[in-house]
């Protein structure tokens, strides 16, 4: 993935890293320099990522933060990924202003086979030595109380009502839940068990880290140090990514889908999906801000389906402007958004506009793949969307013939 000379000079450990810490630039002391600890390791370093198996789908920003334990495992390292089976039916509590509903073990099993099969196409799973997989019901199931009460008395209630999370829904006065107490113990002992070096994290997962490397002082172990990675911000150009705002582009999404989001995102998010999402030079990406977009939506779409997929997704996404171009006139009619009531779903939008005669049609056509909103197209029955800026100037579609241009004003 990564040129030797560009492994030499740790360029992959600081591309797309928001923070990397403890970071005593001026000390050659490895254990407050990573970068130290990197030249100077007479082992391959144990690399941590925790997931919760909370749902079924990755989306480009789930693949942030496996992309950098993939320059880890490039760099000859070991990535230990931690599938949070115990914690996943708790919940991580991290920006949430409510407690999150907790999933039964059936559920977190069929996530987990779910989110495998995808990382296959980030993580190296062949070489030797490269990857370790391990459930933390592990060894949570064997805890008994008297650790769970070990690892109670290393925090103080006012340490826990720092993290930012808590302490907004404290000051709100929504319940929080001793039981959500313990996920940043657990996520911290999860380090302890399997003598992490390094965990990685997106920016929000600051503090859970940070327990981490208490956890690790307190057994006895070298504390690991926390590499933070961005949170990639959706389609829509404002938001994080997030299936539930209909801003993300999943890995499992067909080489069409994913090609034509990708192409469409802001003109302002290009250059850091380049720096995120992709090994590409940045320094010599081209000036035209199409061919920026095409090769980008190219080579994110070649790394999940192969470059043959990715070029014909391409073609195809040209021919399907061509034809809209061909049809859609100055005459082509509007719909008016202030007829809907928000948030509204897809379906309910096509039978108010008259491309369908019903709500029902309207979910049948997007069931059979008729239906497009830019070009691109939905397939999501229940997609929703919260507000009328979110379609304003965007042409819907059913079928080959169907056009109306959505506004908002």
């Amino acid at each position: 993935m990564f040129s030797k000379n560009t492994m030499d000079h740790f360029h992959w450990l600081h591309r797309g890293t928001a923070e990397i810490f403890p970071n005593q630039n001026n000390s050659n002391n490895s254990e407050e320099n990573l970068v130290n600890l990197l030249k100077n390791s007479d082992r391959p370093l144990r690399v941590k990522l925790g997931i919760d198996p909370t749902g079924s789908d990755i989306h480009l920003g789930h693949s942030i933060p496996f992309r950098k334990l993939r320059a880890f495992q490039d760099a000859g390292h070991t990535a230990v990924v931690i599938i949070g089976d115990f914690t996943a039916q708790i919940g991580d509590p991290t920006g949430k202003s409510e407690v999150r509903k907790q999933l039964n073990s059936k559920q977190v099993e069929k996530n987990v086979e779910s989110y495998l099969e995808q990382l296959s196409s980030v993580l190296d799973f062949s070489t030797p030595g490269r990857l370790e997989i391990r459930y933390n019901s592990e060894w949570f199931n064997k805890l008994d109380f008297h650790k769970v009460q070990e690892l109670l008395s290393t925090m103080t209630v006012s340490q826990m009502l720092a993290k930012e999370g808590f302490s907004e829904r404290y000051k709100k006065e929504n319940p929080i839940f001793l039981h959500e107490f313990l996920y940043p113990l657990m996520q911290g002992y999860d380090s302890v068990v399997v003598n992490a070096d390094v965990e990685l994290g997106g920016t929000d997962q600051k503090f859970n880290i940070a327990v981490g490397r208490d956890l690790q002082r307190h057994f006895g172990q070298k504390p690991q140090f926390g590499l933070l990675l961005p949170i990639l911000t959706g389609t829509d150009g404002t938001q994080k990514m997030s299936k539930s705002l209909g801003n993300y582009i999943g890995l499992k999404e067909d080489a069409l889908s994913m090609y034509s989001k990708i192409e469409k995102i802001p003109d302002t998010l290009v250059q850091n999906y380049f720096e995120l999402l992709t090994n590409l030079d940045l320094n010599e990406l081209p000036k035209d801000s199409r061919e920026l977009q095409k090769l980008l939506a190219t080579e994110i779409t070649s790394h999940y389906h192969g470059e043959e997929k990715a070029l014909s997704a391409k073609k195809t996404a040209e021919n399907l402007v061509k034809n809209r171009n061909s049809l859609l006139t100055d005459t082509i009619t509007e719909f008016n958004l202030s007829n809907v009531v928000f948030p509204a779903k897809l379906f309910y939008i096509l039978s108010a506009s008259k491309l369908c005669v019903s709500s029902g049609e309207g979910r049948r056509q997007i069931q059979g793949g008729s239906v497009r909103l830019e070009g691109e197209k939905i397939l999501d029955v229940n997609l929703v969307f919260d507000n009328p800026e979110q379609l304003d100037n965007k042409v819907l579609q059913v079928g080959k013939t169907k056009f109306t241009r959505l506004v908002s004003r």
